[in-house]
């Protein structure tokens, strides 16, 4: 646990509509819920033909960020989580403005998948509701995509990510506000087709109740109730009736709905046929809806990790365990990972930060998963696998940082796989890569006892010193530490070692 805890925490999510803020109070292990903030921001809509973001776009989402990054500007940097969705995985120029935008905030942004995203969504619905169904059908229909879960307690054992959101639908079938009941017959048969993969997966007969988490269902939940159509929730009654009123409307300034923003209006009718698509295809009749979403699961995943149950942690065993890795030399790695790490606490990658401590710890359990694929390049395979498996609390920024370490812990140490990584891994991962190279070279037979010796890393400068004469017994680490210093050398690392 961290000498200091926070006193407070904060969520920040990056939607393809709305941009949100979530603040809570700590004490004594316990949230209570200070500020929101909420910003219908449409990134979605930004997004140019070439799927870039346009500048238009850009400013009025800056503009949001900085008012955001006044608001959390003091917050010590574990304690805030923000995340980045549907529309910033689709960027092309999204690195760009993630860079901007992490100025704006004062704090760094990670992009989640859409399966990750799911993962959230889900934790948010489960801490916010009282009900101990079996399974719970959970559905969150954001700008850009819509996720599916099936869960029970806390628990995630069925995600989907689909590309279908609110304001991609509104912007593809009901442009500049115009409706026909032809345009929605085709919203709601796109929608279908989505889903038709996934059919079987959450048919009705897979779960107990079905639970709605987002601005839209919230929107559509309120309408139908207001109207008199339903009085429990998002009825598949009252879904056909307020279908069959935006039928009779050939305009959203038509629809003159009860409880209906004039911030949602835009988006409002490509949420509705995404929810009527889903009611459709797989057997709904009634849902209700959640004020718990993916802020709410990102609060509670941020408190995991400030009291050292971090998810990812347990998702690098479970991976571990699933590839059949060899857990003794995992551990053996990792004791000499710590036994470096202590000679070199003051390094400045290494004073007082977890994070490379854990990246270490990570790198070292999952470095040879892709033994289950080859042998030959395993590291190259175990590299691929860790980038773009679906890894529970992972970001993608997290995935790519440790995939490059793990790439790079054998063989040619080439420089320029750290130049795309974020700040300050960017500087970091190279020290961190060389550190678990000298671990897994000190291993290579894997069952012998690690040696006493002396480290000194600064700048591009790795000193070694072994007890007297033992270099000398070990002639295969003799050779093995050459071999490595031209490696390093490559990259202007200078290995020194006697």
């Amino acid at each position: 646990m961290p000498q200091k805890l926070p006193s407070s925490v904060a969520a920040v999510d990056l939607g393809s509509n709305s941009f949100h803020m979530l603040i809570c109070s700590l004490k004594d292990g316990k949230l209570q819920t200070v500020d929101r903030l909420k910003e219908m921001v449409r990134l979605a809509s930004g997004l140019d033909e070439h799927k870039n973001l346009d500048e238009k776009t850009q400013r009025r989402a800056l503009a949001c960020l900085e008012r955001f990054g006044q608001r959390i500007g003091n917050f010590p940097p574990h304690s805030v989580g923000i995340v980045g969705t549907n529309t910033l995985r689709t960027a092309k120029n999204s690195r760009k403005f993630i860079a901007k935008a992490e100025k704006a905030l004062g704090h760094p942004i990670h992009i989640i998948s859409g399966i990750e995203e799911a993962r959230l969504i889900y934790q948010g619905v489960a801490n916010s509701l009282g009900s101990h169904a079996n399974n719970r059908f959970v559905m969150d229909i954001g700008g850009g995509s819509t996720e599916y879960i099936i869960g029970s307690n806390d628990i995630a054992h069925t995600k989907e990510s689909l590309h279908m959101g609110c304001v991609t639908f509104s912007n593809l079938f009901f442009k500049d506000g115009v409706l026909s009941k032809k345009a929605f017959k085709k919203a709601t048969l796109l929608g279908e087709q989505r889903l038709e993969p996934f059919q079987q997966k959450f048919n009705r007969h897979n779960w107990d109740e079905a639970i709605g988490a987002s601005g839209s269902l919230k929107a559509i939940s309120n309408v139908i109730q207001a109207a008199g159509w339903s009085n429990n929730g998002i009825t598949r009654d009252g879904l056909e009736q307020l279908v069959a009123h935006i039928g009779k409307c050939k305009h959203i300034d038509e629809l003159k709905l009860p409880e209906l923003s004039s911030e949602r209006l835009p988006v409002f009718t490509g949420g509705v046929a995404i929810v009527y698509a889903t009611f459709r295809a797989l057997g709904i009749e009634q849902m209700t809806v959640s004020d718990g979403a993916l802020r709410e699961g990102l609060i509670h995943d941020l408190l995991g990790r400030i009291y050292n149950h971090d998810i990812r942690s347990e998702t690098t065993k479970t991976i571990a365990e699933h590839y059949r890795i060899d857990k003794q030399h995992a551990d053996n790695l990792k004791q000499t990972i710590h036994y470096i790490l202590q000679q070199l606490s003051d390094h400045p990658c290494l004073t007082d930060n977890k994070a490379s401590i854990q990246f270490l710890e990570w790198a070292a359990e999952l470095h040879e998963i892709g033994q289950g694929i080859a042998h030959s390049q395993y590291h190259k395979h175990s590299a691929y696998i860790i980038e773009n498996g679906d890894f529970a609390g992972f970001s993608r920024q997290d995935q790519s940082l440790l995939a490059t370490i793990v790439r790079t812990h054998r063989k040619k140490f080439s420089m320029s796989r750290f130049t795309n990584l974020p700040e300050p891994w960017d500087q970091c991962a190279p020290v961190l890569t060389i550190i678990l190279r000298l671990a897994v070279l000190l291993h290579r037979n894997r069952h012998s006892v690690r040696p006493d010796f002396e480290i000194a890393f600064s700048g591009k400068r790795i000193q070694l010193h072994f007890s007297e004469q033992w270099l000398d017994q070990a002639p295969l680490t003799h050779a093995d530490l050459e071999l490595e210093a031209k490696y390093l050398q490559a990259a202007k690392f200078k290995l020194e070692f006697r």
